[in-house]
C-alpha cells in the first residue's frame, strides 16, 4: 500500500480514537455511495456527525481543512443524504459536518477537530 495511503488511515484510525474518547458513537467508516465517501460518521446526543477526516505529515503547503475542495463537499452532502434517508429512523435527527484536520509525522501528531466545518442540510 502506497505510504499516503498508511498515512491516512493512521489519521482515521486517531480521529476515531479521539471522538470516541469525547463520547461519539461510531455508527461506520468508510461509508460510500455512488461518488461519494464518508470517512467516520459518527452520533453524539441526537446529533449525527459526517467527518472528513484531512492527514497531512507536514503543514508546508497548507492547512490539512483547506484542501478539502467544492465537489467533495457536494459528494460528502449527497452521500450524508443518502445515509440519512436509509440509515437513519429519528426523523428529528440534526446532521452536522466536522473535518478532522491532523498533521501526522516522526514529531508526533497534531489533532484538530472543527465542528460545523461547512455546509448544513
Amino acid at each position: 500500500m502506497a505510504e499516503h495511503n498508511d498515512l491516512g488511515d493512521a489519521g482515521e484510525e486517531l480521529a476515531a480514537l479521539h471522538l470516541l474518547k469525547n463520547g461519539y458513537e461510531i455508527l461506520m467508516r468508510n461509508y460510500v455511495f455512488q461518488k461519494g465517501e464518508i470517512d467516520i460518521i459518527a452520533r453524539i446526543e441526537n446529533t449525527v456527525v459526517i467527518v472528513e477526516v484531512k492527514t497531512r505529515s507536514t503543514p508546508d503547503f497548507g492547512d490539512p481543512q483547506d484542501f478539502l475542495k467544492d465537489g467533495q463537499i457536494q459528494r460528502l452532502v449527497a452521500t450524508a443524504n443518502h445515509f440519512v434517508e436509509n440509515f437513519v429512523e429519528d426523523e428529528d435527527v440534526n446532521v452536522r459536518f466536522d473535518i478532522v484536520a491532523i498533521i501526522k509525522n516522526k514529531a508526533g501528531a497534531k489533532l484538530e477537530h472543527i465542528e460545523d466545518a461547512f455546509y448544513h442540510f
